[in-house]
């Protein structure tokens, strides 16, 4: 074992997550690199200062430049926002740093690419932030599609829904304005990552993006972003698929769900169950066909690290663990983990050719 000195940009909601993983990875996962928390980036002094005393950093800076050219952070974890991912990704690169960034990697596909080019130059491990699908039950359901268990994939039906910003009375924030904050930017990378890593490489698509809400108190002449998206896509294997995403969507809370159709089955699932996975079996004798409920437990990826007992269950967190696991792996050994920024780039490829649909009002080819 030896200590590797972190430094996170960024201590709000993922910033705190980023860190509670370091902090607790080594004891779950008996990691050979143990995270030291070196440094946290905030946006000012003050509130710097507030996270490195409430989540254990040795030091804080209000400047990510520090951060970065820092001797003793040797791993740069980037949880701001995604206008600044480049530059900051660029920097670390250049100074010979992994990075792990959050979600998603770029403000935008041009982004995307001098990131990947950045990281793939500098040989040093890097990877996104796409939590969600690293749950016990979707690691299975990726391991049920690939083993044939519901025989050839024939349709996707896949979303992201949250009600966060239902309420059209909701003054306006950051997140409201720009393309790269909007539902397009922020909900859909999650479930078009999903997408792609259940069932593969998209061909074309057709899309639609709108805005429910284009005034919000606050806003002060501001155009809103959009708030709610959908397409139809053809994926290379050929099966067909639908995505959509929203965050008007009154009482979803984390409704990133999928159904996955095969020849020979189907499976469901739902994050805001996150610990179950239904699965039809069209073989099955006749009076037992029916979608029967998994309950995940030690037999499921990566459940087993956190608890022994069948149904007890793993959170939010624990997927930010099994992240900080996957990214120490990718340091130590210095072979890349899924997802590494080309596979974050293929997710805003998709993006981009949604907006191009959507503008066009056709089908746009990948």
């Amino acid at each position: 074992m030896r200590e590797i000195g972190i430094g996170i940009i960024g201590g709000g909601y993922m910033g705190k997550a980023h860190a509670v993983a370091m902090a607790a990875v080594g004891a779950v996962f008996e990691t050979a690199l143990r995270p030291r928390l070196e440094m946290v980036c905030a946006t000012s002094e003050a509130s710097a200062e507030r996270y490195r005393a409430a989540f254990g950093f040795a030091r804080a800076t209000a400047d990510w430049r520090v951060l970065v050219a820092d001797a003793r952070v040797e791993a740069v974890v980037i949880a701001s926002p995604q206008e600044t991912h480049r530059a900051i990704a660029e920097a670390a690169f250049a100074a010979g740093k992994p990075v792990f960034c959050e979600k998603p990697l770029g403000a935008d596909l041009a982004d995307s690419r001098a990131m990947v080019a950045a990281a793939e130059a500098a040989g040093v491990a890097n990877m996104v932030g796409f939590n969600y699908i690293r749950t016990p039950a979707s690691q299975f359901a990726r391991a049920l599609v690939a083993g044939g268990e519901i025989g050839d994939v024939t349709w996707f039906r896949g979303e992201h829904t949250e009600d966060f910003d239902a309420d059209g009375a909701r003054p306006a924030t950051w997140r409201n304005f720009g393309a790269a904050n909007g539902t397009m930017g922020d909900l859909a990378p999650h479930m078009i990552n999903a997408a792609l890593a259940l069932i593969g490489p998209m061909a074309r698509l057709s899309a639609d993006v709108g805005t429910v809400y284009p005034a919000r108190p606050g806003a002060d002449g501001r155009e809103i972003n959009d708030d709610i998206g959908q397409f139809m896509c053809r994926f290379a294997n050929g099966a067909m698929g639908h995505l959509s995403f929203s965050r008007v969507a009154q009482g979803r809370k984390m409704g990133y769900a999928y159904e996955i159709v095969g020849t020979k089955g189907a499976i469901r699932f739902d994050q805001e169950d996150q610990n179950a996975l239904w699965l039809y079996k069209a073989d099955d004798p006749p009076a037992l066909r029916g979608f029967r409920k998994i309950l995940t437990g030690p037999e499921h990826p990566d459940y087993r690290a956190f608890c022994q007992g069948p149904g007890h269950g793993t959170g939010y967190q624990d997927q930010i663990i099994i992240e900080a696991r996957d990214f120490l792996t990718a340091i130590e050994t210095g072979r890349a983990v899924w997802p590494t920024f080309r596979d974050g780039m293929d997710v805003n490829r998709v993006i981009a050719a949604a907006w191009d649909s959507a503008a066009s009002g056709r089908w746009v080819e990948l």
